[in-house]
Parts: C-alpha cells; structure tokens; sequence
C-alpha cells in the first residue's frame, strides 16, 4: 500500500482539472439500500472480466485467490492489468468515457467522487446491503465512495495513522505502557521531555502543516472542515467546536513538538530522519514509516518501537483519516453482474481476513474485520488497526482538491500553530476561501 500516493495525486488533479474526493471518513448518512441482491449464479463462460489494479496495492497471491474462487462460482476468466500512478486519472477518466472501459477499477479512495460525479462509475446502492455481508463497513473507506447519499464504490482495504514512539527513550523516562488517555498521553510526553531538556528535542514530533493529523483534534472536538446543505457546502473551521479543537492543537503542538516545527511539513525536515536520529521520541504517521525508520536508523528493532492510537481530550481514540483503497465497477462495463460478483468476493470476510490482513499485512475493510485479526496482528502493527475504528472524512466534494493544491489547509493550522493568526483569524480565512473553492461550478 503506498500511502504516499495522496499528495501527488492532488497536485496532478489540479492540473488536470480532475476533482478529488475525501481521502478518508465517516459519511454525513449512510448510503440508502432497496435491497437487491448480487446475482448468486451468473453465466459466465467464453466471457473475460477486465480488471485494473494500481501497483503495490495487491499481490498476486491475493488477486489470484479472488479470481480463483470467481472462476468457479461463473466461470469466467479474469484479465488483471496492473497501472502505474503515474498519470492514473487522465488514463482513467479517458478510459471511462469508452464504449469498453475495464469492468472493475482499484480506485485511491481520493479519487472516487470525481469519478462518479462524471457518471463513470456505476451506482451500487442498490446492492450496498448485499456488498457489505453484515460487516460494518469503516467509515474512513465508504465515506470517500458516497457521493449525495449513493454508493459508489466498494471498500478494499485501509492504512491509518497512529503514534509511532521510541519505546526505550520512553523507558528511560520511567514510562513503560503506551497511555490510553488525553491524560496519561500529556502526562508521559511531560516525563520523556523532562528527561530530554535539549531546546531542539520534540517529545511528539509535530509539523504544524501536518493537517492529517491536525485534524484529529478538530474532529475531537466535534468540528470540521465543511459542513453540506442541500448543494451548498459552508466552510466550518470557525464554528466553537472546530475552534476549541484549533486551540487544542495549538496547545498541544506548542508544548511537545520544537519551536522549529511549527511552520514546516513532514518533508523538510524529515520527520522519519528527526525521530531516527533520536530528536523526537515519538510522530504521528502510517505503518509504512516503520521500515523507513529503521531503514534510516537500524539500531532501532521491532522491540525498540511501538505504536497506539493518539488519545482524544473526548475520552475517545481521535478520529483519524485513512488511506486505502475502493473498488469501482465502471458504468459502461459490458460485464456488470460479473463485475459485482467479482467485486463482493473481493470485499468478503474470508478475503479480507486470509489475503487482505493474513497476505497483505493490510487493515481490513470492516470493523469487525479488524477485532476478527486482533489476536495474529503483530503488537507493533496493532496501534494502526485500532486507530482505523474511529475515522472521518475530507468534504466528500469534488472540488476538494482545489483546497489541498493551493495549500489553504496547510496555512490554516500552520498559522495556528506559530501564532501568526489567532485560531479564530486563521479559521475565517479557510472557511471563505473553502466557500468559493467547494461550491465552484465543475
């Protein structure tokens, strides 16, 4: 799973013109159902299911599984063509408006709503119940694939951002559990920075541009990005709720991340190289930084790193954005009925645990899912799958790229956190500028 994925593919969306939808969340209502099922048999011999898949996202142990069991419930046979990023979504917008576009499409979960609000991708809501197979769907992966109330797409897997921290400084500092409150969190970085008092030591290492994770304070406290009203979305960082959780970050970025920190992002510096050379005894990031840190510092063992979700002042994990990965079947597909019986063995329990997490080492699509892999999830992997239980969504419009390619929500909480704008200035700010960007005309 390349979680990296997301910030080139904005940039190149705003150059194309192709609008991204919420990288992760909880859906403002639940996609409606009138119950029709996936057809049970379905006659698919002499036929070929096209099917696309980005590269890094499944192995081929795990589509061979799922095209093995397909084959035999229809028989049919499957064409899987794996695609670069690299110019994904002008190659699937072009692909898409043809007459024979690929049935199925392993779509960045950033990318549904552009699709759909194109008309190339088929409404699943009727199906959705049927899809689901009595798993709780996570809402950081079918927020993202619901467009005004419809399904359109299929939950396939997801990656979370959690508390990745140095074990052993921590030790050192007399802290030997990972906290499970706002609490104990602040109190434990007060003793890790206590025994670390050099100026340019971060006990949370914390970029203020860092709004993935910024946000998490401001879902905390009950507010958010935008709010929708019929077609009309209203920017709402100014409101009380996300103006406390605004403070709360503030707070909580001053007091354990450096000075130096406050107007930068993850990059520059890395934050990865900040913690492997032992500046930061702790960062907010995904599961994929793991081996990048200790690729940069090998002294570091599994036993030497641990990971938790980051506690929420609501007495809750802090809700989180995912990453991951939706299935799409294409409006046009000649094969449809193929295509969702493709797509629910794709999404099934059995998969998701044996290939998704069992092969992959990726978080499932469901909640149930998650506390099914509970007992075989190594302990240093397990912070990311339960910080993926409690998740929200960017606004599901597809004019929201435009916000991250001119960097406004990366200047809203940088602001905040260097105090160059009150919580209050910065957030009028965002929200006009969010009010023309997610309410221009496509």
């Amino acid at each position: 799973m390349n979680h990296s994925r997301r910030a080139p593919a904005v940039l190149l969306a705003v150059a194309i013109g192709v609008a991204l939808a919420a990288c992760s969340a909880t859906p403002s209502s639940t996609p409606s159902s009138t119950g029709q099922s996936v057809p049970a048999a379905v006659q698919g011999e002499g036929k070929t299911l096209h099917v696309w898949v980005m590269d890094g996202d499944y192995s081929d142990q795990t589509l061979k599984a799922i095209n093995d069991e397909f084959t035999q419930k229809s028989g049919a046979k499957v064409d899987v063509q794996v695609q670069s990023w690299d110019g994904i979504e002008t190659k699937i917008t072009t692909a898409l408006a043809t007459s024979s576009p690929p049935d199925i499409l392993d779509l960045g979960n950033t990318q549904v709503a552009s699709f759909a609000a194109n008309g190339g991708l088929k409404d699943l809501t009727p199906y959705g119940e049927d899809l689901r197979q009595s798993q709780t769907w996570l809402a950081g992966l079918v927020a993202p694939a619901t467009v005004d109330g419809r399904l359109y797409a299929v939950p396939g897997f997801a990656g979370a951002r959690a508390v990745i921290y140095n074990k052993a400084m921590w030790a050192k500092a007399g802290v030997t559990a990972p906290p499970t409150t706002f609490d104990e969190l602040t109190n434990d970085l007060k003793k890790v920075k206590a025994a670390n008092p050099a100026p340019d030591f971060s006990p949370l290492y914390f970029p203020g541009q860092n709004w993935y994770a910024a946000m998490q304070f401001v879902w905390d406290a009950g507010g958010d990005l935008a709010t929708q009203s019929g077609t009309k979305w209203n920017g709402s960082m100014g409101t009380d709720a996300s103006l406390a959780g605004l403070a709360d970050f503030k707070a909580f970025q001053n007091e354990f991340s450096a000075p130096a920190s406050r107007t930068v992002d993850a990059i520059k510096p890395d934050q990865v190289q900040v913690f492997a050379d032992g500046k930061a005894s702790a960062i907010i990031a995904t599961s994929g930084f793991l081996g990048r840190i200790q690729k940069a510092n090998p002294g570091l063992t599994d036993a030497d790193l641990g990971t938790f979700p980051l506690p929420g002042k609501s007495g809750k994990a802090q809700p989180v954005m995912l990453g991951g990965s939706d299935w799409g079947i294409a409006a046009r597909s000649k094969n449809p009925d193929l295509a969702l019986t493709w797509t629910k063995i794709a999404a099934s329990p059995d998969v998701q645990s044996k290939w998704v997490v069992g092969k992959e080492g990726f978080i499932p699509n469901s909640a149930e899912g998650i506390k099914a892999a509970a007992a075989t999830v190594p302990p240093l992997r397990k912070g990311f799958f339960d910080a993926a239980l409690n998740s929200r969504a960017t606004p599901a419009s597809a004019n929201w790229a435009q916000i991250e390619g001119s960097h406004d929500v990366d200047d809203l909480f940088a602001a905040v956190a260097s105090g160059s704008k009150t919580p209050k200035e910065a957030a009028g700010d965002f929200d006009t500028a969010a009010d023309k960007a997610l309410n221009a005309k496509q």
